[in-house]
């Protein structure tokens, strides 16, 4: 990939930059009243509907996100083309013109999500899924016609598209068929790529499709992987990571050992990403995971809240692996339209192997600090049994991070779960905060109102384990996201999240970190083991009524070892204003390529 080149960078993008965080700042309050819901630094389009992440990348030191957008209004369109904004930072984002619009047969039904790939020479190019004339879903490709620029603002699509089909020989689904990864060249000089699909068995499968040329592809035997009752495989992921360290792994890497392999998978079914962590066979083109697709509740995700069609890149300049995620909206489809926008993407994440080798772990990127405006810090207080303490002197509590660090003494206090406790949604779903239990709910309250009658909870509550079997596991984490009392408007989506957290209390300290954006809350539990994160639309807690406080509503008290919360200033987010490149929406036609 393309190395940092700072003379590629225009001075008008640096100056618009500058300008765009003044008038942002001058603005604030003002867009806050119209706009409350509307996020400081998580990506979105200035109006409009958005859903997967598409083709993240970094080119000639500019950090690239295409992303599956309706120029037409804010719920989903057929005519879907590629949105693409460009960032030196991946926090401050410039719009550009869509990349592409569905113009060919192969796609006049829709340009749908697909992945970039950087060939040996440094040019990128693009897979992607097109709706044809026909409504089957075939896979296409669309090249920069100017390589040396490096905001890559044209694209065109060669007239040999589509370049792999569902056909009567191969017996693909044309319903199920879409959604290339990210391509990676083999020993043999041969490309490979797989799509995701699906049987009439519900077979969920991974189709493997091997090139000389990038241009001419040809289906394999067998696919990748398939996992029997899973459903389509919507936006698969595959890429290597590394068993020692957090660097990130180039996708093409030939290395043998010391790496494992990742596939992720988007399950329609369910809505859901998961993930698997097993090893490569490179000469017979075979994935097989450690420890088979867990189809239950404990089946490892990478987030167990608001988020889907995720996907990730390599960044080479700093030596790691990025991970994108589409939130969507918690309101009705109504209120998005009044609003005039729906969709976020996930805060960028550094994602990478734990040392266990069984889960990945996932941070916010680095560079979140940049926004870092008023801090607070807590150091060795106690929060007693049933307690509620106010974190003052926060001044935007609506944009904020917040790292605490828990330590729980008297765990022997802690009750035994129920053996018919499996479902951590469930146990926090059926949870109830005015109840005394034991070692929990301790945590975080956000967005809340100085009266309590809103607010968005985020918490552990920890159990004994009812495994006498097993010595190693004396302790369940349960890390709940409760978004019950978030708003007094009923007509939002309220689910409450859970997952369990992979981490012994008697050895370790228990972490929480929240990223609070208006409408979202990131939050990662255990080091980055546990992600969850919600979509809430308060109506009370809102600017300056926004509070945040931390709780403790068991039997027993619990320490906070450390706590630090910083305000967050707000970002430059596809700014038109501030754009020197955007075309306006208006002058693309659903025809325009």
């Amino acid at each position: 990939m393309a190395k940092l080149n700072r003379s590629n960078i225009d001075l008008s993008l640096l100056l618009s930059l500058f300008l765009a965080n003044f008038i942002i700042d001058l603005e604030a309050s003002h867009q806050d009243l119209n706009q409350p819901y509307r996020t400081g630094y998580h990506f979105q389009p200035p109006r409009n509907w958005m859903n997967d992440p598409n083709g993240p990348m970094i080119y000639k030191g500019i950090y690239h996100l295409f992303y599956q957008y309706n120029p037409y209004g804010a719920v989903w369109d057929v005519r879907i083309v590629w949105g693409h904004s460009t960032s030196v930072d991946l926090v401050n984002w410039i719009s550009q013109p869509p990349a592409f619009n569905p113009s060919q047969p192969s796609d006049i039904n829709g340009c749908w999500s697909g992945s970039v790939t950087i060939l040996p020479n440094g040019k990128p190019v693009i897979l992607y899924t097109g709706i044809d004339q026909n409504k089957s879903q075939v896979q296409n490709i669309a090249v920069p016609v100017n390589i040396s620029d490096p905001y890559l603002r044209q694209w065109s699509k060669p007239p040999r598209n589509p370049l792999m089909t569902p056909n009567a020989v191969n017996g693909i689904n044309p319903d199920r068929f879409r959604d290339p990864t990210t391509a990676w060249l083999g020993r043999d000089g041969e490309w490979r790529v797989i799509v995701g699909s699906s049987n009439d068995d519900r077979r969920g499968l991974a189709i493997l499709y091997k090139s000389r040329d990038f241009f001419n592809w040809t289906q394999s035997t067998n696919p990748l992987h398939y996992e029997d009752l899973t459903g389509m495989w919507e936006c698969p992921d595959f890429f290597p990571v590394s068993i020692t360290g957090s660097d990130g792994v180039e996708t093409s890497s030939f290395g043998e050992n010391g790496i494992k392999h990742v596939l992720k998978v988007s399950l329609i079914e369910t809505l859901h990403d998961y993930y698997t962590i097993g090893s490569y066979n490179r000469e017979k083109d075979v994935y097989v995971p450690d420890l088979g697709f867990v189809q239950n509740g404990s089946a490892p995700r990478l987030d167990y809240g608001k988020y889907y069609a995720s996907k990730t890149f390599y960044d080479d300049v700093k030596k790691r692996r990025i991970l994108w995620g589409w939130v969507n909206e918690s309101s009705p489809a109504k209120d998005d339209i009044k609003k005039g926008w729906s969709g976020l993407q996930s805060f960028p994440r550094k994602i990478w192997l734990d040392k266990s080798g069984k889960q990945l772990l996932q941070w916010p990127i680095e560079e979140i600090e940049t926004l870092r405006g008023t801090q607070v810090d807590w150091h060795k207080k106690v929060l007693k049994a049933g307690s509620t303490l106010q974190v003052h002197g926060v001044t935007a509590a609506q944009q904020a991070d917040v790292e605490v660090s828990f330590k729980v003494k008297e765990l022997e206090k802690a009750v035994v779960i129920e053996p018919s406790w499996t479902d951590p949604q469930k146990i926090c779903s059926d949870g109830d905060l005015s109840v005394n239990s034991g070692l929990g709910p301790f945590g975080l309250m956000v967005l809340a109102s100085s009266d309590m009658e809103e607010y968005t909870s985020v918490y552990f509550r920890i159990f004994k384990s009812n495994d006498d079997t097993n010595k190693n596991t004396k302790y369940v984490v349960l890390m709940c996201s409760d978004q019950s009392r978030s708003s007094l408007n009923e007509e939002n989506d309220k689910s409450t999240f859970g997952a369990f957290v992979a981490i012994d209390p008697s050895h370790q300290t228990l972490s929480l970190r929240t990223l609070i954006d208006h409408s979202i809350v990131e939050s990662y539990g255990g080091g980055g083991g546990t992600c969850i994160t919600s979509r809430v639309y308060p109506k009370l807690a809102i600017g300056e009524n926004a509070n945040l406080f931390a709780f403790n509503k068991g039997t027993r008290s619990v320490d906070v070892l450390s706590l630090s919360a910083w305000s967050l200033t707000s970002a430059q987010i596809n700014d038109e204003s501030m754009s020197p490149f955007i075309e306006r929406e208006d002058s693309h036609s659903p025809n325009q390529s």
